[in-house]
């Protein structure tokens, strides 16, 4: 019985992380109040200069420490933010013609660690 109840609590808990997790990607990203775009979870996003406004150019390992700003399959395009598909197929927000990306490095909320790195990596700002 306890075992049931374990089980039963494991995967309505686990159920409630992908609901959440899709939530968070099928949404436009934010502002924050210092003009910097952010994910749902108040990261700072990053824009790439050799990117075009359909084709991301941070694949493979650049991905790595770059993480592509995921969007759902129905996500839905509003104003600015459009989706682009990436060459691996999966979908990809984008600001004003520019994918948006993490980066690895910044920790919490409001870091903004990846400014300027390589001189090809800028903050995403409205």
């Amino acid at each position: 019985m306890k075992l049931s109840i374990l089980a039963l609590t494991t995967i309505v808990g686990l159920a409630a992380c992908d609901d959440a997790y899709a939530a968070g990607h099928a949404s436009a990203p934010a502002i924050d109040t210092n003009g910097i775009l952010t994910n749902a979870d108040g990261m700072s996003l990053y824009t790439f200069d050799p990117d075009t406004a359909t084709t991301s150019a941070c694949n493979g390992g650049c991905a790595v420490n770059w993480p592509p700003l995921a969007a759902a399959a129905d996500a839905t395009a509003s104003d600015a933010f459009t989706v682009i598909t990436r060459n691996d197929g999966s979908m990809q927000w984008a600001y004003d013609g520019q994918p948006l990306y993490l980066w690895v490095n910044d920790r919490a909320p409001g870091d903004t660690t990846g400014d300027g790195v390589g001189g090809n990596w800028h903050l995403a700002r409205p």
